[in-house]
């Protein structure tokens, strides 16, 4: 069960460590690294969140998926982890290392759904519109493709939503179809 206290807490204390040894961009590295991996492998998380697996397993396994890929300061973090039977936070964590480090140098992340892949020509465009439009210093765009959105965008940043997408027209459209509101009128 994700505890988002616990992750944030272990990123934080991360956090300060390898700002102290001066290894903060590395770690960041590293996290980006184990944050794809979790994403890309649900077995991963499964393997971590398991309580069949014994520690020393899953030790081992953690170690062969990062040897060669994560620093020193970030393998014993996550040896650490395991010793202290704290494994199955490891995404949260690195999600939570990823976002206190972005609050940290000023970055904001901006999430662009689109319904096909669009040139990095118009995501330097939307960027620049939104830096401008919100004075952000920074912005690290990720860029979705969902293609039930038939057409137009989403764009999330800072708990908020722009939706200028086709879907959402088409399911106002259809409320305003069943709610009917002229059918009261005319009796």
């Amino acid at each position: 069960m994700p505890n988002p206290r616990l992750a944030n807490r272990y990123a934080k204390s991360l956090i300060d460590l390898s700002t102290e040894r001066g290894e903060l961009e590395a770690v960041y590295a590293d996290m980006k690294y184990l944050q794809a991996v979790c994403k890309a492998s649900k077995e991963f998380v499964a393997l971590l969140r398991s309580p069949i697996i014994n520690n020393d397993q899953k030790n081992t396994i953690v170690t062969a998926v990062t040897k060669g890929k994560v620093g020193g300061l970030t393998a014993a973090f996550n040896t650490l982890l395991v010793k202290k039977g704290r494994e199955s936070d490891l995404p949260e964590i690195a999600f939570a290392f990823i976002d206190q480090y972005n609050e940290l140098k000023g970055i904001h992340r901006v999430k662009l759904t689109t319904a096909v892949a669009v040139s990095e020509e118009v995501k330097k465009s939307i960027e620049s519109k939104v830096q401008e439009g919100q004075q952000f210093g920074s912005i690290e765009l990720e860029a979705v493709v969902d293609e039930k959105l038939i057409g137009g965008f989403v764009l999330e940043f800072n708990n908020k939503l722009v939706d200028a997408s086709i879907l959402r027209d088409l399911k106002d459209i259809k409320k305003q179809f069943s709610e009917n509101l002229f059918v009261q009128q005319l009796r």
